[in-house]
């Protein structure tokens, strides 16, 4: 592992400088027309797309470097809200797909009024109201990464909706994400943990490109000592579950 592994982590590391001042250059330009001089409609769309991309080269960098971490037994572990988790995940989602739907989640206040905001957008969660502001003990990072894996994928396959659930026992907390696509068959389960690992050309109905994003999911759950499993068949959609064990340490 030893040269290599040291080589990734330097260059994935070294590319969080470079897109953060892409990212304030591209900003810039949008925001302070009275420095750098007016855009037209065209150039304001060429630039917000290169600035979404820029995002999401971001988001995979700092997920990348969180396996990484995961994988060399880091875990940083504190006290957080159910509700904080599930908001900032959403949020850090809509961020790099849907910039409205991003500043409607921020605004809710209340479990009713996100239920709602998210019922207009066919995403459907699934949450006591008790549960919502518990606390629990857990490596934040990790789980929001987790369930916006989930969810990114759930969007992407989706044909109209969604689901969130989400569960907890004294032992454990338990993620659910269902989407209503074309589903994947049993033949091919184990296969879409694997990294890139994407069905064959001839399967067109229902082609997934999970790649590393499951693959990244397990990593950083063993490291947790949680778990992931898949409930699906061809035609039924997919629901991806999630058991995570609880820390009680205070």
């Amino acid at each position: 592992m030893g040269t290599r592994r040291i080589k990734f982590d330097l260059l994935i590391h070294d590319l969080k400088t470079p897109l953060a001042v892409i990212e304030a250059g591209i900003t810039s330009l949008i925001e302070r027309s009275e420095k750098y001089g007016p855009l037209t409609e065209k150039q304001q769309k060429v630039l917000k797309r290169a600035l979404r991309n820029t995002k999401i080269t971001q988001t995979l960098v700092n997920d990348a470097m969180e396996i990484g971490r995961s994988s060399e037994g880091i875990i940083h572990t504190h006290r957080f809200s159910l509700s904080n988790l599930i908001e900032q995940s959403l949020v850090e989602l809509f961020d790099l797909i849907d910039y409205r739907s991003a500043e409607s989640v921020k605004d809710c206040v209340t479990l009713a009024a996100l239920k709602e905001t998210l019922s207009e957008r066919n995403i459907i969660l699934h949450v006591d109201e008790n549960l919502w502001c518990q606390e629990v003990h857990l490596d934040e990072g990790k789980i929001r990464q987790i369930l916006r894996n989930l969810l990114n994928n759930a969007l992407k396959y989706r044909k109209t909706m969604i689901e969130i659930g989400i569960e907890s026992n004294e032992k454990s907390l338990f993620l659910s994400v269902r989407d209503d696509g074309e589903g994947i068959p049993a033949e091919y389960h184990q296969k879409i943990f694997e990294c890139y690992f994407q069905m064959n050309g001839e399967q067109t109905h229902c082609v997934r490109g999970h790649g590393l994003g499951l693959a990244g999911v397990m990593v950083l759950l063993e490291d947790m000592g949680g778990k992931l499993s898949l409930e699906s068949d061809l035609g039924k959609g997919a629901k991806f579950l999630v058991e995570v064990p609880l820390n009680r340490a205070t």
